[in-house]
């Protein structure tokens, strides 16, 4: 698969969950089919016309055809690239309604994500 038609996920590495998050879909990604950025590293790039701030508070992938999508839709484009029972999900995603459902759950989501965030971040280390 060449870089160019990889997706892109970009991510807030400082976030517990979401870390958690990304290291599970790295290691179903066998083929390599998607990159990840960062977008806590104040070096990191993000996609044309969100700023880095944006990138953090939502989910944000860059298809491999150069579109951004985020949010529900930015999940469904991951699950597109992952092997098995994901691909399922994406075309489920693609039935009429779905994707409005799951961006309201989404919307739903983002303002706990931070309580969420945080009470993993203290159950995580004491597991070590």
């Amino acid at each position: 698969m060449s870089e160019g038609s990889k997706s892109t996920v970009y991510f807030d590495g400082s976030c517990p969950l979401c870390r958690a998050e990304i290291g599970y879909y790295r290691r179903k990604d066998e083929t390599d089919a998607i990159c990840f950025v960062d977008v806590s590293q104040a070096d990191a790039a993000t996609p044309e016309g969100v700023t880095r701030q944006r990138a953090m508070e939502r989910f944000h992938v860059r298809a491999g055809d150069g579109r951004v999508v985020s949010g529900a839709a930015g999940f469904v484009e991951v699950w597109k690239s992952l092997p098995g029972g994901w691909r399922w999900a994406a075309r489920a995603a693609s039935l009429p309604g779905a994707l409005p459902v799951m961006e309201f759950g989404y919307r739903m989501f983002l303002p706990v994500r931070p309580f969420i965030s945080r009470l993993l971040g203290r159950v995580r280390p004491a597991r070590r």
